[in-house]
This record gives structure tokens, C-alpha cells and sequence, in this order.
């Protein structure tokens, strides 16, 4: 069974992000989730929040399996003989992600594999449920219940 890699910021995981993961446990088998720090990024929410809110959010899927991730996400992928699982919810993403994916190929030999959002899920990022946040306009619908939990009491100190 080839074990799938989903990477991410997951600041926060969106309803998006957990059918990506849903339809790749589906294809793969097995899934490890690995909540990454961006350096490049300002995160709204504490590391801590973040990877709890997606544990949270694949609580009881025993193929899912969710790790913080400390150093470089290609050498994870190897250590576990796996593949990179992305998704894509258009050109743009399409664009960044073959970029990203030939970085890891050549660093460890890590094969990606991209998959297309969902139509309904393809406006829905992170970089919008954080703007929905600041403006304090409702986000049930762009965030999986379990994950709010965890995530209520940072939003509601913003």
C-alpha cells in the first residue's frame, strides 16, 4: 500500500483541504497529514492550534494519521516511501505546484500527484477563511466543525 503525503500550512484546514485528504485515503489507502511551517508566511493561527484543529478534524479515520513537520517535506515523503499528494484548484495552483513538485523530485526522487478540487470547493483557501476572520463574517461553511472547536478561542481573541 503506497502511503499519500498531504502537506500544509493548514491555517486554517478548510473544507477543501479535508476532501482532498478524504478522496486521496480513498486512492492511497493511507494518508499522513503534515502540518507545515512556512517560512515565507505570516500564520494566523499557533502551531499548536493548527495541528490540533486537523487532528480534530480526522478524528476516528484510522488511515489518517497527522504529524507536525520538522524539516524538509521530501524527506519525509521518502523516510516513508511515499508519494505527494497536492491539490489544485486551478491554473495558478497548477502552475506553483509543478514548480514545487519538480523540487522534489530532484532533491529525494518524490513523485506528486495533483488532484483537482471539487468545483464547490475551488474559491474556498485559507487566505479566505483568514480575510472572513478578520472581518468577522461567518466561516462554518469553509471549516470543518471539529476543527472550529479548536480554533474558537484564537478567533475570538482576533
Amino acid at each position: 500500500m503506497t502511503t499519500a503525503i498531504v502537506s500544509g500550512t493548514f491555517d486554517p484546514i478548510t473544507v477543501g483541504h479535508t476532501d482532498l485528504i478524504a478522496r486521496a485515503a480513498k486512492i492511497f489507502g493511507r494518508v499522513i497529514v503534515a502540518v507545515s511551517k512556512n517560512t515565507e508566511k505570516q500564520n494566523m493561527f499557533s502551531e499548536k492550534a493548527r495541528f490540533e484543529s486537523v487532528k480534530a478534524a480526522f478524528e476516528g479515520q484510522k488511515n489518517v494519521k497527522v504529524v507536525l513537520l520538522k524539516g524538509l517535506l521530501a524527506e519525509l515523503v521518502k523516510k516513508h516511501n511515499g508519494v505527494l499528494v497536492r491539490g489544485v484548484r486551478g491554473t495558478g495552483d497548477y502552475d506553483y505546484e509543478t514548480d514545487l513538485a519538480l523540487i522534489n523530485a530532484e532533491l529525494e526522487g518524490v513523485e506528486t500527484v495533483f488532484i483537482p478540487a471539487r468545483p464547490e470547493y475551488s474559491f474556498i483557501s485559507s487566505t479566505f477563511v483568514r480575510d472572513m476572520v478578520i472581518y468577522r463574517r461567518p466561516i462554518e461553511k469553509y471549516v470543518p466543525q471539529a476543527a472550529l472547536e479548536v480554533l474558537k478561542d484564537e478567533i475570538g481573541n482576533r
